[in-house]
């Protein structure tokens, strides 16, 4: 069979969808693609879709969070990896803060240079919200008093005169923030230097429009940035006592909330249509502190979302695209952020076994070769490129030629990576999850309603030994695996209203480790793929077989005693 190079098979009903959101120039919702690793969702928005996004009148910033996770991202030479982002050392959230901030801001500078962004929509944005005059009087210091213009303080020793005069104390504090904002604005374009304008290639830093525009964008970011420093200590106060402050986490989130609503504002149809699309947003919900000038990465997580859909419902917003494999969007993040309807949604599980078919056996494998794959592995994307690789490599034509291997023997070496690289290592880290929640039950701080008698994960040790949890831990996963097993890995968590399921710390920590995938439609919990399925039932045979006979005991136990039972959540369908 002759080698070919892999090639991007288009779906024309996904793409049709993401194009009508993103050929409007303002939409009333965001949209969430989302759906398991490996489907190809990155690869047809960056590979197909985007070139078009950018074509004449639009603008697209494409920002991925994961880029910043070294060693685990294709930019770096590596390739994604299969299980949660969260299992790989996280960024700062300074980092993917500046990222989004700087695609952003790209995109403005890009409205004013074609005329649709002035200084003085600059301010009408910025003073809806924040009223800048205090910040900018700090900016200008004495400036503003040599040319009479009043403080907020001044205003109030004033008020019987003002009254008098017929005049209200909106109009006057109105008056005085276009006074301070003019003075702010010719002062900086005075001062703006030509590398500070916009992108080398627009060269219009000699034109007084654009100079007026681009100093009114540089001191809206001061005006923000003073506006911040003045919440440092209680940001501090707050990562530190680890509470939750809505207006803290909404001031974090300032200054991007604010770009996207002046580019909202100046979107024009056929002229200036920006839109966003953020892969991987899962990655920011994670991100680490590395000081105290913003909230944790959850709180501004959030709080960014929070906002694009305030700004959706209420004025409308530029087209905004969230990527995600984490199965936390396909359910749960619509009923935290309001209602099933909040975002638009749109789920992809790949090819099923016909449409790969159609598009793999003429090109890439023999029938007898896919008869093999789509039985142990699944139609998946990325097991079918991962293979593929693998058979032009030369330790395939190697093993194929001395040991006289067959091609079930690859396919089987292909499992066993999968093990060790991806299955395992992800279930130490859910061992670990475990672990934690059994210490925590220990030392008092889950809540009691959580531990009530009847369920089998209800009983954690009593004393915090780490030996204790961990052992507790790891038979709850093996009683779990098992479970599923039972149900033939698809659980219908949405039969009978059956929410349980999300209440078990071990379905927790599988969803979380990215070995499991919450679907929204059909609502099933699954694994990732029937590859990633098969490791998990060969871990579940490894641990039993490595088992103490106390152990063994200690789990059959369980099994008999409390073991799980998910079987009346079973859903039938012929391929999952």
């Amino acid at each position: 069979m002759v080698h070919k190079a892999w090639k991007i098979i288009p779906r024309p009903l996904l793409e049709t969808v993401l194009n009508n959101h993103a050929q409007h120039h303002r939409v009333p919702q965001p949209l969430i693609l989302h759906g398991p690793r490996g489907v190809g969702k990155t690869t047809l928005i960056v590979e197909r879709l985007l070139d078009k996004w950018n074509a004449g009148p639009h603008i697209t910033a494409y920002v991925d969070f994961a880029e910043n996770i070294k060693g685990s991202h294709p930019k770096d030479g590596f390739s994604f990896p299969w299980g949660s982002w969260s299992n790989c050392p996280q960024p700062p959230l300074l980092t993917l803060s500046s990222q989004i901030e700087h695609s952003l801001e790209f995109m403005v500078k890009r409205g004013i240079k074609l005329g649709t962004i002035s200084s003085q929509q600059i301010f009408t944005t910025l003073n809806k919200l924040h009223s800048p005059t205090t910040a900018i009087q700090r900016i200008l210091g004495k400036s503003a008093e040599s040319l009479g213009i009043c403080s907020k303080r001044n205003l109030v020793k004033k008020g019987d005169s003002i009254k008098r005069r017929g005049r209200t104390s909106a109009a006057v504090v109105s008056s005085n923030a276009v006074k301070l904002w003019d003075m702010a604005v010719s002062r900086l374009s005075a001062r703006l230097k030509p590398e500070e304008s916009l992108e080398r290639d627009l060269r219009v830093e000699e034109d007084p429009y654009y100079k007026e525009a681009m100093s009114a964008l540089k001191l809206a970011k001061e005006v923000i940035e003073m506006q911040q420093g003045w919440r440092a200590n209680a940001i501090k106060e707050l990562n530190k006592t680890g509470g939750f402050s809505r207006s803290l986490a909404n001031a974090a989130t300032d200054w991007p909330c604010l770009l996207l609503e002046l580019l909202s504002s100046a979107a024009e149809i056929d002229y200036f249509q920006p839109k966003l699309v953020i892969n991987n947003i899962d990655v920011l919900k994670h991100a680490i502190l590395t000081d105290d000038t913003s909230v944790n990465g959850s709180m501004y997580h959030d709080s960014l979302i929070w906002r694009i859909i305030a700004l959706c419902v209420n004025e409308r917003c530029i087209p905004i695209i969230l990527v995600t494999s984490d199965s936390y969007y396909s359910y749960k993040a619509f009923i935290d952020f309001g209602f099933p309807d909040v975002f638009v949604s749109r789920e992809t599980f790949g090819w099923t076994p016909a449409e790969a078919k159609m598009h793999m056996v003429a090109d890439y494998f023999s029938q007898s070769e896919w008869n093999v794959i789509v039985e142990v592995l699944g139609p998946n994307p990325r097991h079918l490129f991962e293979v593929y690789a693998l058979k032009l490599s030369n330790y395939y034509h190697k093993v194929m030629d001395e040991k006289a291997a067959t091609f079930e023997d690859i396919v089987d070496a292909y499992l066993a990576y999968l093990q060790v690289t991806v299955v395992n290592p992800a279930m130490e880290k859910a061992l670990l999850i475990l672990q934690k929640f059994a210490t925590n039950a220990c030392n008092g701080k889950i809540s009691k309603d959580k531990l009530r008698f009847g369920a089998p994960w209800r009983h954690p040790p009593r004393i915090d030994n780490s030996k204790l949890c961990r052992e507790w831990a790891k038979i709850q996963l093996m009683d779990f695996v098992q479970s599923l097993a039972n149900t033939e890995f698809g659980v219908n968590y949405l039969a009978d209203c059956s929410l349980e399921i999300f209440d078990d710390p071990s379905a927790v920590a599988l969803l979380e480790v990215g070995l499991l995938y919450t679907q929204r439609d059909p609502s099933f919990i699954r694994p990732v793929s029937r590859g990633i399925q098969r490791c998990l039932v060969r871990w579940l045979v490894q641990e039993q077989l490595q088992m103490s006979f106390t152990g063994s005991l200690q789990y059959l136990w369980q099994r008999i005693m409390r073991g799980r039972s998910y079987r009346h959540l079973m859903l039938q369908l012929g391929n999952k």
